[in-house]
């Protein structure tokens, strides 16, 4: 089964060809910070700066175990692939982390998962 994940942001709409979207727009949020506003959820003091955050280490888990569950049930009933939106407001900070944290814990499980940073860079 081909597994994608695509962080974006949502003020530029919705990937059309997700499976599932997860919205993390209610974790706290780096662009507020000054010193992260212009770094990406793939830098180091993003990534550090979200998993300071309980909620963000349970939502990435819960997420995670959620997908574990659904995943072998797409692949019964015959799907070859299932996409995955993750989206905070912007597509910079918190979808890209979530959906990279996602994608390592699922490749971990045995799972194939490729990422996508829609808006990363806009």
């Amino acid at each position: 089964m081909q597994l994608t994940i695509i962080s974006f942001g949502y003020k530029y709409g919705i990937p059309l060809d997700a499976d599932l979207l997860f919205d993390v727009r209610f974790l706290p949020n780096p662009h507020f910070v000054p010193e992260l506003k212009d770094l990406t959820g793939s830098d180091q003091p993003v990534i550090d700066y979200l998993k300071q955050s309980s909620e963000v280490k349970e939502t990435i888990e819960r997420f995670a175990n959620l997908l574990k569950y659904l995943l072998p049930l797409y692949r019964r009933e015959g799907k070859s692939y299932v996409t995955v939106g993750v989206g905070c407001t912007g597509g910079r900070h918190r979808s890209v982390t979530v959906a990279n944290e996602l994608a390592l814990q699922l490749n971990e499980g045995g799972y194939r998962a490729r990422v996508s940073h829609r808006d990363m860079r806009r």
